[in-house]
């Protein structure tokens, strides 16, 4: 069912001789639906999972609590966690995972309007290929459009965010204690651009959840639109 209603719908955008004589052999009463529709319907999806997912991101533990995209430390400083703990300062490598986390909770709400405008910008051509995609074809098409202007909004915001909640004092004092054990290699990470990264991540991660709830899940389909639309690719 899937393939038949899709190649009506390409053939309705190409008009092309040899998709025309796959459809003639069609059977007869198939049903289509319109190309404003396809694209409609996607857009519903994406800002469904951009309401439902990404703005749960901005909450307080949006990230810490949230075992999917809690940002963890980079590999150079895996090591620097573990060594605190097993010389009994849990508590401050607690402290500095915590203010990573909080830092990309942040920044997430600048996240919305950029991709309310790139769901806007969906054309039917986007539409079907996502349509026909992976499970993530949606999540791929927004992080395709929104990566560079995302990364160039939350990196100011987490490095503010570490400055206002003290973050670069804490993780050079942890650093600093990390570097003064003996027989260790001195570490010096760039924070900021990793938690930017991994704060992207996180995004797309959580919209790529809500997407496979809609594609896999009829009872996830919560309009008719939704109903219609993804109908044809079960």
């Amino acid at each position: 069912m899937k393939r038949i209603l899709l190649v009506v719908l390409v053939f309705q955008l190409v008009g092309c001789a040899e998709l025309q004589q796959v459809v003639n052999q069609l059977p007869q009463g198939t049903t289509g639906i319109g190309n404003a529709e396809i694209a409609q319907g996607l857009r519903e999806a994406l800002n469904m999972g951009i309401e439902k997912q990404v703005n749960k991101l901005a909450l307080e533990n949006g990230y810490f609590k949230n075992e999917l995209v809690k940002i963890l430390l980079p590999e150079e400083l895996q090591k620097v966690d573990k060594t605190l703990r097993d010389i009994g300062l849990s508590s401050l490598a607690d402290e500095g995972l915590r203010i990573i986390n909080r830092a990309a909770e942040d920044a997430v709400g600048e996240a919305t309007p950029i991709f309310v405008d790139a769901v806007k910008g969906i054309t039917f051509n986007d539409a079907k290929q996502i349509l026909l995609g992976a499970d993530n074809a949606a999540t791929q098409y927004l992080e395709q459009a929104t990566q560079t202007q995302l990364y160039n909004k939350f990196n100011p915001i987490i490095k503010n965010s570490f400055q206002k909640v003290g973050a670069d004092k804490i993780w050079a004092n942890i650093i600093t204690k990390y570097n003064n054990l003996p027989l260790t290699t001195d570490v010096n990470p760039d924070l900021t651009d990793y938690t930017t990264n991994e704060a992207l991540k996180g995004v797309y991660t959580m919209i790529s959840v809500e997407e496979k709830e809609i594609r896999t899940k009829v009872s996830s389909r919560t309009t008719d639109l939704l109903k219609k639309v993804f109908a044809l690719q079960d």
